[in-house]
């Protein structure tokens, strides 16, 4: 369970959390992506694509900033992460915005438990509330994997809508 009796989210650092946790990123990236075409709407066409990323550190390590670069039908496309950790809460906020909307989305929020990082948000698609979360697999420092599922019924069931395999450059 990932929210209370009142519909909040509970989320707790793991013991392992830390500063540290996104060190692998820094540097530059090749991405290989999968996304589904539509969400949340009983869709399985799949999406593929390529692009690149590069991380740097921010704020003497408490966090770090990417910038994501693709083309989609011709058309250049930039989105851009900030990733902040706080000490007192041990817990990492992931915040994204891009070419198409220009603002910060609600930060996704969690930790790595050792490989594996989760991190959730609240937020609202097509006008229905549901529940995000990123899945960081660390596993492999130099070639990670992201992903994304959404849940439109409070974290019963989710949609893995978004894959992203990385390599180093």
């Amino acid at each position: 369970m990932i929210t209370d009796n009142s519909g909040e989210l509970i989320i707790s650092p793991s013991l392992t959390s830390s500063q540290n946790d996104f060190d692998f990123y820094i540097g530059r990236w090749k991405l290989k992506n999968k996304k589904l075409k539509e969400r949340l709407n009983n869709c399985n066409e799949w999406i593929e694509f390529e692009s690149t990323q590069e991380c740097y550190k921010i704020l003497n390590g408490l966090g770090n900033i990417d910038k994501f670069l693709a083309e989609f039908d011709g058309v250049p496309f930039e989105g851009m992460t900030v990733r902040l950790f706080n000490p007192n809460t041990k817990l990492w906020s992931i915040y994204w915005a891009d070419s198409n909307q220009g603002k910060l989305d609600p930060p996704v929020v969690g930790s790595f438990d050792n490989n594996i990082g989760l991190f959730h948000t609240k937020d609202t698609f097509k006008g229905k509330e549901i529940i995000v979360v990123f899945k960081w697999d660390k596993t492999d420092p130099d070639n990670p994997i992201w992903s994304q599922a959404f849940s439109a019924d409070n974290g019963e069931t989710w949609e893995w809508n978004w894959y992203m395999y990385m390599s180093r450059m």
